[in-house]
């Protein structure tokens, strides 16, 4: 586990445990709590469809991850080429950082390019490069104002000296602060990820590591070298465009997320659209294979 998951994973713990050890040296979150009068500032007016005060404002999932799906959809219903939804999706990531913050989610997790996605024509490939960098750039001290830390999961190394670095940067810059965490999803495959893991551990072993055999001692080893090491697991995954797939998106972590889909394509996933994934979250019993 790097350092900087390691800081995650206290941070989490002193979520959960404000009394332990371990957040006696933490710095105290700057996330405010959540009322109905909040939600009312923040949100209204509201769609019809939406009751502010049904929201159980202690129930907010603590980690929601993200699959963007439909850009290229949204551009070629318009006459446009797949580049212009991608862009009119910057908008959209924005506004799900703003609102995730805002009611108080701990972690977030975008899934920006996938292992798969290199396969992608490359005009397309350059120009989300091109604009991952821009966007991060243009964000960064906005983020780092409002507490936000970046993290990155997935292979940075074959990515483009410019947008390597510029995520580098925001990962240093942000590295302190104690706000929600912003997970992005940058050349990740969840296989890859898992396959790692196991190669990693398999080296260990046969250097003379001995494996646990208690299963959840070993578990916890195998979690702590995956990129999403400290991190815990979504509460909540939300995929847009109607696909009813996870697209190779932590798959060793979601084991009991709830998922939600909309048919709503990305660029057109806004803020109402958050809370409408929230509240239907709330509506289900999360039992976890229990009764």
């Amino acid at each position: 586990m790097t350092d900087k998951a390691k800081d995650v994973q206290e941070t989490d713990v002193c979520a959960k445990a404000p009394s332990s050890d371990a957040c006696s040296a933490a710095p105290a979150s700057s996330v405010a709590a959540l009322t109905v009068e909040r939600l009312v500032e923040l949100f209204s007016p509201v769609p019809p469809d939406i009751d502010l005060a049904a929201i159980d404002t202690t129930g907010i999932p603590q980690h929601i991850a993200v699959i963007m799906d439909g850009n290229g959809r949204w551009a070629l219903k318009r006459g446009k080429r797949r580049v212009s939804g991608h862009k009119a999706g910057i908008e959209g990531v924005r506004s799900l950082i703003r609102t995730s913050d805002d009611l108080g989610v701990r972690f977030l997790t975008i899934y920006s390019f996938s292992t798969e996605n290199w396969s992608r024509p490359l005009q397309e490939v350059q120009a989300l490069m091109a604009l991952f960098a821009k966007t991060m750039a243009a964000e960064l001290e906005a983020m780092h104002e409002k507490g936000v830390r970046v993290l990155v999961i997935g292979d940075m190394r074959p990515l483009p000296v410019r947008t390597r670095e510029t995520f580098e940067r925001a990962i240093d810059r942000t590295a302190e602060n104690t706000g929600m965490t912003l997970v992005v999803a940058l050349n990740y495959g969840s296989r890859t990820e898992i396959v790692r893991a196991a190669q990693t551990l398999a080296a260990r072993a046969a250097a003379g590591w001995q494996v646990p055999e208690d299963l959840q001692e070993f578990e916890a080893v195998f979690a702590g070298e995956l990129d999403t090491a400290g991190i815990p697991d979504p509460d909540l995954l939300i995929r847009t465009s109607g696909e009813c797939r996870v697209s190779n998106f932590l798959l060793y972590q979601i084991a009991y997320s709830e998922l939600y889909v909309t048919p709503t394509l990305w660029p057109d996933f806004d803020r109402f659209e958050l809370l409408r994934a929230i509240i239907d979250y709330q509506r289900r019993e999360r039992r976890f294979g229990g009764a």
